[in-house]
């Protein structure tokens, strides 16, 4: 019986399109009706294809990520600059405004200036009396042998020197601790009492050896007729630490010296002093022949660079430096109750400006010498404190 092939049945509007083949622009006939099956194009099956979503991505019913969440929106660049912005000024605030108090509290406002008695007008600008003394406080056998200090008891001014800050220029002037002045009447920063002048001479460093900070302070003023406005003293220990937590202070000598007492075996040229050295460096005297003025001339220069070490961008901005820096400093610091954190910071970038040509260094003018100590030229001294009341231009030379 022969087979009959039955016809497979149709649903109602399909057309496969095998029965009509048509056209395509080459005049060849096709059976592509349109159909795509999606191999062509990496489709995976199952998943609707990329032209087939809606204008948007996503935006359809039944399309968008594989993962079924909605596609997030854009980042808001400028609302995240701006709240980055706030939260770095916030955060430097309030740790400018805690170092501020930290520092502040370690200060050691030991002086009063109040105890000075006939005191000198104030004039125009402001004057610090810097000391550096030879005391061993606080200092252990080993360090005082490391640093040649010896182990006298007590503690005597080994540095003394007037910085005047003005819109002028900023002048450091060394006093000789050998210089010649006359104690004046003074009250006691212990005991209170009056004493009289009695026309005594002797030694300026003898003053500070007497009774302390504040006769220091009452002898330059009546000897100079400037009036003192701060005062800031640092010892041994703490001048080494502060040199060592700068890294150092590099200092070029056009000859080199040694000198047993104090320790100090340089050689001419750069090179960079750590706190031992740099302690030897300004201490040292019998190596020159003119001992007290080339040694001060030594402090100053030193000093003067170290002051540009603490205020550089290297030291300020690295806070590993900064505050061993500022906690060496201020924990051997001993200064008047006026002084204030800014007035600090003034007479560090005064001694800067100093040390980078804007200012000016000398030694108190002398004209001789009297027993062993040296006599101040008293014409030029006054032309000198003329100069500073008045906050212009120093023109007096020293020695």
């Amino acid at each position: 019986m022969p087979h009959v092939q039955r016809p497979v049945p149709q649903q109602p509007g399909y057309d496969d399109g095998y029965d009509e083949p048509y056209r395509d622009q080459r005049g060849q006939d096709s059976y592509d009706n349109g159909y795509d099956s999606g191999y062509n194009t990496g489709q995976v099956y199952g998943q609707p294809s990329r032209a087939a979503q809606p204008p948007g991505g996503g935006g359809g019913e039944g399309y968008g990520p594989p993962s079924g969440r909605p596609a997030r929106p854009a980042p808001n660049w400028r609302k995240r600059i701006k709240w980055t912005a706030i939260t770095l000024v916030t955060v430097f605030a309030v740790t400018s405004i805690a170092t501020y108090f930290w520092a502040d509290s370690k200060l050691h406002r030991d002086v009063d200036l109040s105890k000075v008695i006939n005191r000198p007008d104030t004039g125009d600008g402001t004057n610090y009396l810097i000391v550096g003394t030879d005391s061993r406080q606080g200092m252990t056998d080993a360090q005082k042998k490391k640093l040649h200090t010896g182990s006298a008891e007590g503690k005597r001014t080994d540095t003394m020197m007037i910085l005047h800050v003005g819109d002028n220029g900023d002048t450091l002037v060394s006093l000789p601790r050998d210089s010649n002045v006359t104690i004046p009447s003074y009250k006691g920063a212990e005991s209170g009492k009056t004493y009289p002048a009695t026309g005594r001479q002797t030694k300026l460093n003898a003053a500070y050896a007497e009774d302390g900070a504040t006769l220091l302070v009452r002898t330059v003023e009546a000897n100079t007729g400037l009036h003192i406005d701060h005062y800031a003293e640092i010892g041994f220990g703490g001048f080494a630490s502060i040199v060592d937590a700068v890294g150092g202070v590099e200092m070029n000598l056009k000859e080199g010296f040694k000198d047993k007492d104090s320790g100090a075996d340089f050689k001419a040229g750069k090179q960079t002093l750590d706190g031992q050295q740099a302690l030897a460096f300004v201490r040292t005297r019998h190596a020159f022949r003119s001992q007290d003025l080339q040694r001060t001339k030594n402090q100053q220069a030193f000093l003067a660079a170290l002051a540009h070490k603490v205020a550089s961008p290297t030291t300020v901005i690295n806070p590993f430096k900064l505050y061993p820096t500022m906690g060496a400093g201020l924990d051997s610091l001993v200064v008047d109750k006026d002084m204030s954190l800014w007035d600090l910071g003034s007479m560090f970038m005064a001694m800067k400006s100093v040390n980078g040509g804007d200012g000016k260094s000398m030694n108190m003018p002398t004209s001789g010498s009297v027993g062993g100590n040296l006599l101040w030229d008293k014409t030029k001294v006054k032309q000198l404190v003329d100069q500073f009341n008045n906050d212009e231009k120093v023109t007096v030379t020293g020695n």
